[in-house]
């Protein structure tokens, strides 16, 4: 671990130089780039520099516990056991500091919410469960935009898709892909019968132009008249879009905007993030069996979740996870169980390292 921590700050000092140089303040990629490791090095690099110093004030402790004097050899023998736990403490963080960063995390997602098996119920719960994530994202300052809804007359969303767009959105989100699970009693039941749905969610990373490049040759476009509530021109101009992706098969629509050029930026974007999802996906194919069985879990094809609302209760089956906030959890209080989740695949990162 210290011959990583050296070759890191090695690096850190090394960028630092290079962000002084006149050619590279001059190319503005460069600058950013080089900017954007030196603020991920400095995390590292602060913490072992602290670190360092925490050791050699240990050092000159021990060496006072040999002192002649009662009295200064047991504020010595004090002060030895309290840097001994700032040291462990610094040594767990430094090495979670030093599992490798998903390179997605700080990016903002496109967040989608289906329907399961349950009908109007199922509807219903998609509904609520995009409630409860713009909740969470008002709470972190995040900005939400509906890319595209399909709705129910009933106030369901048989399928709604959205931008998340902050700081670290997808480092907080990655982890709610999958299948969950409501138990409850719909308004429709008229004998008080506890019904199960289910609604699949998928939290893509945002794909830039230079994660994915989409050849246009490689696309259909469609355009047509929208469909559903609108006003004015919603219904009465071609401005809905539907783009399919022939190698792939992959087909987005759009129809939001009343603008066309908007509909078909929208619908690119969410093209681009499920095709770097895609291709994310097949590089984790070809990893090994124990980091397959790692990433696996996360796979939206499972349920993750259960929301039980007669007991108030919530599982995450993943973890083992079991929290009596129902409630709290559907107003957007999502941190407790989202720190659970990246703590146990921290830890989980960290033994994959060490093995």
């Amino acid at each position: 671990m210290f011959d990583k921590l050296k070759g890191v700050e090695e690096r850190f000092v090394e960028v630092e130089t290079a962000l002084s140089a006149p050619d590279v303040v001059k190319d503005r990629a460069a600058f950013e780039k080089l900017s954007r490791e030196h603020a991920d090095l400095s995390k590292v690099v602060t913490v072992f520099r602290e670190y360092q110093g925490v050791v050699e004030e240990l050092a000159d402790s021990k060496e006072l516990m040999q002192d002649a004097d009662p009295e200064m050899k047991s504020l010595a023998r004090a002060e030895v056991a309290r840097l001994t736990e700032v040291r462990d403490a610094m040594e767990v963080e430094l090495k979670k500091l030093l599992v490798p960063k998903d390179p997605n995390d700080d990016k903002n997602i496109i967040l989608e919410i289906r329907a399961g098996t349950g009908g109007d119920e199922a509807a219903l719960f998609a509904a609520d469960l995009f409630r409860m994530y713009s909740r969470y994202a008002e709470g972190k300052r995040w900005k939400v935009e509906v890319m595209s809804e399909h709705g129910t007359g009933v106030g369901g969303f048989k399928e709604i898709i959205a931008m998340v767009q902050g700081q670290g959105a997808y480092s907080r989100m990655k982890y709610e892909s999958g299948t969950h699970r409501v138990q409850r009693v719909p308004t429709t039941e008229t004998q008080g019968r506890i019904h199960t749905s289910a609604v699949t969610v998928a939290v893509l990373p945002e794909a830039e132009e230079v994660d994915v490049a989409i050849d246009q040759a490689e696309l259909k476009i469609d355009v047509y008249r929208s469909t559903g509530p609108g006003g004015q021109s919603v219904n009465t101009t071609d401005s809905a879009v539907r783009i399919t992706h022939l190698p792939t098969g992959l087909v987005v629509t759009c129809q939001d905007e009343k603008s066309q050029i908007k509909n078909k930026a929208k619908a690119l974007k969410v093209l681009r993030a499920r095709l770097l999802d895609q291709k994310v996906r097949e590089q984790d194919a070809k990893r090994s069996a124990e980091r397959k069985n790692q990433i696996g879990d996360g796979d939206r094809s499972g349920r993750i979740r259960t929301y039980n609302f007669p007991q108030g209760r919530v599982t995450d089956h993943r973890i083992g996870l079991t929290l009596y906030k129902l409630e709290e959890i559907m107003q957007g209080v999502v941190d407790p169980i989202v720190e659970e989740l990246i703590s146990h695949y921290q830890a989980q990162a960290l033994h994959n390292e060490a093995s």
